[in-house]
């Protein structure tokens, strides 16, 4: 994997996008959301053999590989780059801001903080809430993206990559009618008559 290093030295997102002036500004995220220097965001599985080691990814590219396990694209890792370069883009333009900026505030927006679980008491199962662990909660939230993604290219004529910017603009800014903070919404709803 060639990576080529910008001309201040530091290394650029698809030499377009500076990681280092994006905050995560959740506490429980700061930990889960990796923002490393990659200009292809591509490790060849370097991190798949360690507990966790997920949370070492970049953010980007576990969304590439999220991407990735649909039915249609399996493998396609190119394709699902090109996706997100594209989204990323078309972000920038609606915006004028760092869309990796935009991609932390919607992963923020977009996962949900309490979910039910069953709990068996006598032969009968009870949901009970609990509380979201933050590394659930970011991959709950790239998994809504990318399903978002799937479901809204598939039903219109827009490509994946425009339906994948519109989604992580309208969840950075929280609104409710984009599919993946209604996917939150409805489970955190769920959780809450569970109590």
């Amino acid at each position: 994997m060639a990576e080529e290093v910008s001309t201040a030295g530091q290394k650029l997102l698809f030499n377009r996008w500076d990681a280092n002036e994006v905050k995560v500004t959740d506490p429980s995220l700061v930990r889960y959301v990796n923002l490393a220097a990659l200009i292809i965001p591509h490790t060849c599985g370097k991190f798949s053999r360690q507990e966790f080691g997920k949370s070492n990814m970049m953010i980007v590219e576990r969304l590439i590989n999220r991407l990735m396990q649909t039915e249609n694209n399996t493998g396609k890792k190119q394709l699902a780059i090109r996706i997100v370069r594209d989204a990323f883009a078309i972000v920038y333009q609606k915006t004028k801001r760092n869309p990796l900026e935009v991609l932390v505030e919607a992963i923020g927006n977009a996962g949900p903080r309490e979910e039910t679980v069953r709990l068996k008491y006598g032969g009968i199962n009870v949901p009970k809430s609990v509380d979201t662990a933050p590394m659930r909660r970011v991959d709950t939230a790239i998994g809504f993206l990318a399903e978002a993604t799937l479901k809204g290219s598939s039903t219109s004529k827009k490509s994946a990559s425009a339906v994948l910017a519109d989604e992580i603009i309208a969840a950075s800014k929280g609104d409710m009618k984009c599919y993946s903070v209604g996917k939150k919404e409805e489970r955190e709803r769920i959780a809450k008559s569970a109590r």
